[in-house]
């Protein structure tokens, strides 16, 4: 028991969400560099931190290690590295790569991005891909609103090195590095341990996606349905239903192919996972499988509101073309008697008559007044 508070205390921060970490230059977000003070020409640019870790505790160097020294420090003295990229090149990350023997294949999809999420096995090593969602404030829901964005975070899990490879400018693992670091005794059990922190702060990042895009979908439903829009335009309301539901989409695509590697993770032993921590995947999965029923409601709901707006916008049009077909049908009246009259014939008696302009003008007006109070009476206007 002590060991599961201890996870959910390290891995959970106490409002999830989506950290946001680093500077701002130029409106432009970066990360802030290697964890020491000075760093080696030649470590690559993309990389955000290097370090190694012995029980479970960060070894201090005067210097910020290369990937390649700290691999030459764990296969001499134990322990395990971690490094950390964001957006490298091919050649930056080739020679990471041809380091921990990390397989061609995984190396492509690490650097190209745009992966789904996924679990693979290799010799050495577990390539794992994870979707990061971060949900976008905005003042009101538009046809133009971006309500979710969307990132990457590529893990390599091996015996003695765990690489993360993240694309897109969210869901820096900096401040979740620091929390792993304040729990020595969890990170002590490995690569595997931090693979588990960083699927568990994913997943935790979408509950909190998922609690704001539901305030999003029940805004949207409760103006949809509102008594008092009465002759407001639908279309826009069609356009914020499609544009939240095309978000929805990108959600779920994140979320629903996670869910099998997550299952995989904690039901089926794994060289590279050590078996206290395999039983956390478990937690892992199980939230991931409420936010993929929320999600799949999401879009289900979104649906039928935007049939129900439809249907509203039909209706609306057809108590239009009614009031139209009635105020026509009043008008055909004085239109038909000034046709008749308008004739030219030269015998018609009511010409010559004193009396024949007031009669047929109060003909006229009590025909159409008697076709409105029947139109109105009927509800059609």
């Amino acid at each position: 028991m002590s060991m599961i508070r201890d996870l959910r205390a390290v891995v959970r921060p106490a409002r999830p969400s989506l950290l946001k970490v680093g500077v701002r230059k130029g409106g432009v977000r970066v990360d802030t560099g290697a964890y020491d003070t000075t760093r080696d020409p030649a470590m690559p640019s993309a990389v955000v931190d290097c370090a190694v870790y012995r029980d479970g505790s960060r070894v201090q160097f005067g210097h910020a290690l290369t990937p390649q020294e700290a691999m030459r420090q764990v296969r001499r003295d134990g322990g395990f590295v971690w490094i950390g990229l964001h957006e490298p090149t091919e050649a930056e990350f080739s020679g990471i790569a041809s380091e921990f023997g990390l397989h061609p294949l995984a190396v492509e999809d690490a650097v190209q991005a745009h992966q789904r999420p996924k679990l693979e096995r290799y010799d050495d090593s577990l390539f794992t891909v994870f979707k990061t969602i971060h949900y976008v404030e905005h003042d009101r829901l538009t046809a133009n609103s971006e309500v979710v964005e969307t990132g990457e975070v590529m893990c390599f899990t091996g015996k003695d090195f765990f690489i993360t490879v993240r694309h897109g400018g969210q869901g820096s693992l900096r401040a979740l590095r620091h929390r792993l670091q304040d729990d020595p005794e969890l990170l002590a059990k490995g690569p595997s341990a931090v693979l588990h922190a960083i699927a568990d702060h994913v997943v935790d990042g979408y509950i909190a996606v998922a609690d704001a895009v539901q305030d999003d979908i029940d805004e949207v439903e409760t103006e949809v349905f509102s008594p008092g829009r009465k002759g407001t335009p639908r279309g826009t309301d069609a356009g914020r239903i499609y544009q939240l539901k095309r978000e929805v989409l990108e959600f779920k695509r994140a979320v629903s192919p996670l869910l099998r590697p997550m299952q995989l993770l904690s039901e089926r032993p794994m060289r590279l996972v050590d078996p206290d921590i395999q039983k956390y995947f478990r937690d892992v999965a199980d939230h991931l499988a409420r936010v993929q029923e929320q999600v799949v409601g999401f879009d289900e709901l979104l649906n039928s509101i935007l049939q129900a707006n439809l249907a509203q916008a039909s209706v609306t049009q057809n108590e239009d073309m009614r009031k139209i077909t009635s105020w026509a049908a009043i008008i055909a009246v004085p239109t038909m008697v000034c046709g008749v009259y308008g004739m030219n014939f030269d015998y018609m008696p009511e010409l010559h008559w004193k009396f024949g302009y007031p009669v047929v003008m109060t003909v006229m007006v009590g025909m159409c007044v008697g076709i409105h109070r029947t139109l109105k009476r009927n509800g059609w206007l």
